[in-house]
């Protein structure tokens, strides 16, 4: 896991993009967990957060690793977006529109009030 959360924090800075899914053109949340898991487990997920709720093993929070998705509601809607938990209370996402891939503390007001859920996904 720990080749995945450096991979991933790497990519710091990448600019997000609506639908995107590769470094060079930019991420949405989705994009930016299925690349870090293609690249560095060769594991195909599904499109969008939703889809990729359904995959792997719901954990709770306390059991979280480095390498486990965190799934919040930021659309008024369940799962509407994913990060990838790296440890100490904080996980890697590509944000939104107008923002950059970027690590966040999972302990903020605003993160703590739409967290929908944590999976581990088999590897």
């Amino acid at each position: 896991m720990n080749e995945l959360v450096m991979y991933a924090v790497s990519l710091a800075d990448t600019p997000y993009r609506y639908g995107g899914n590769s470094s060079g053109s930019g991420f949405d949340c989705s994009g930016f967990v299925g690349h870090v898991y293609r690249q560095t487990l060769g594991l195909s997920l599904p499109r969008t957060s939703r889809e990729i709720s359904r995959v792997g093993r719901a954990i709770g929070q306390h059991e979280l690793r480095p390498g486990d998705l965190v799934f919040y509601n930021t659309q008024n809607a369940s799962f509407s977006h994913v990060g990838i938990y790296i440890g100490e209370g904080k996980f890697v996402h590509s944000p939104r529109t107008g923002e950059t891939v970027r690590t966040e503390d999972m302990q903020m007001k605003y993160w703590v009030a739409r967290f929908d859920g944590a999976r581990r996904i088999r590897r």
